[in-house]
């Protein structure tokens, strides 16, 4: 028997609103299932259960906020022992609803937080969802179910005629929140990270033509892109060198046992969030492009697990698609570094003492001095390097 925790989703996370639960005591959860949907400053997070058993009892009601590490439910074995209730320590910024609400013990017919900000009536939870897809404000719509709660038939047509929350990401928090999360990350990383950074220009004609003949052969559905080579290029040089991919904690520097390798993903409305595809050093290109194709859409929509979120263990950045040539990455803590790639273009490059036209791509890093030194950041980055010549074996 164990306690479900409210998780950490991040290093700038403090604590976070439990806006959902998808399961009730009594149910049966395997390991891996998605039981809860939590909120944070950059978006509503699923999150799963890392053990199977039996709920048996929930500590804390919907659209309560507590701090990282409190209690919110207990999994056991189904055998149902009373224990007094732990306190779930509420932080300073209450939910908007009703005190009563926000009490309740346990999950059943409740009105989940509102899609957008402000106080707003109760709504079911397939409401909430489909409000959060859609960005609109809950308070805007006329509820017709019980007490007023809005339910999903409230929604129908509602996207024309309620006013969207504004700039507010599919899936994600308020913006001036993120940007409040991002900053607060981004001091720290500046403030208590002693970074060095290292770009070097990359041939990629090797690259780009393997790349042009797999996809020849392939349907649309089906095709790679660039950026799936640099992922698991990255995450197989990551492999090389340990000291770049991990955690630096209060003991240290702490090297990760696989790549989770995390990927910098632009929000529409504004903001960012970098999720992670876990063990991308041991897939394979066609599914690594899957997962990236699929986080990028669960991103932007809302969906991300509490797996791949704030468990990556070194980022990649690329702003290519944005017409930038180099870019230089503030590395998110507790990681030690952070890879960036520019645009491919081509450019003229010394080849075998020749002036040679080739695609090239710009590739920097930004890694922390406490771990290592500039000698194996380059040592780092010749090994992407290497890996990108021989396109065939990644």
């Amino acid at each position: 028997m164990s306690d479900f925790l409210m998780p950490s989703l991040g290093a700038d996370m403090e604590a976070g609103t439990l806006a959902e639960w998808r399961v009730a005591p009594g149910d049966r959860v395997e390991k891996g299932q998605i039981i809860a949907v939590v909120e944070t400053a950059k978006g509503a997070i699923d999150v799963e259960v890392f053990e199977s058993g039996v709920v048996e009892e929930c500590y804390v009601g919907p659209n309560t906020r507590v701090p990282v590490g409190t209690p919110l439910a207990r999994i056991g074995g189904g055998e149902r022992v009373v224990h007094d209730r732990p306190e779930p320590g509420a932080v300073d910024e209450p939910a908007t609803v009703p005190e009563a609400e926000t009490e309740a013990p346990s999950p059943g017919p409740r009105p989940p937080s509102p899609a957008g900000g402000g106080p707003s009536p109760g709504a079911s939870p397939a409401a909430r969802r489909r409000a959060r897809e859609l960005g609109l404000y809950l308070e805007r719509v006329a509820g017709s179910g019980p007490g007023g709660a809005v339910v999903l038939r409230d929604l129908e047509g509602a996207g024309g005629e309620v006013s969207s929350a504004p700039g507010r990401p599919g899936g994600g928090g308020e913006p001036t929140e993120m940007r409040r999360a991002i900053a607060a990350a981004m001091t720290r990383s500046k403030r208590e990270i002693p970074h060095y950074y290292l770009a070097t220009t990359l041939d990629l004609q090797a690259a780009e033509g393997w790349l042009e003949a797999y996809n020849r052969d392939q349907p649309p559905v089906s095709r790679l892109l660039m950026a799936a080579l640099f992922m698991k290029a990255t995450a197989r040089a990551l492999v090389s060198y340990p000291d770049l991919n991990g955690h630096y904690e209060a003991q240290g520097f702490r090297p990760a046992e696989r790549v989770d390798l995390g990927m910098a993903i632009h929000l529409r409305a504004g903001g960012l969030i970098a999720p992670a595809i876990c063990g991308a050093e041991a897939l394979a290109l066609p599914e690594l492009m899957a997962r990236l194709q699929d986080l990028v859409q669960r991103t932007r929509s809302g969906g991300l697990r509490a797996s791949e979120v704030g468990t990556a263990t070194a980022t990649v950045t690329a702003l290519g698609e944005r017409g930038v040539d180099t870019v230089y990455g503030v590395i998110q803590p507790p990681q030690v570094a952070m890879i960036g790639f520019g645009r491919v273009r081509r450019r003229p490059l010394a080849v075998d003492d020749m002036l040679a036209i080739r695609p090239a791509v710009d590739l920097s890093q930004a890694a922390d001095h406490r771990v290592c030194d500039g000698h194996l950041g380059a040592r780092f980055l010749n090994e992407i390097d290497a890996q990108l010549q021989h396109p065939e074996a990644l």
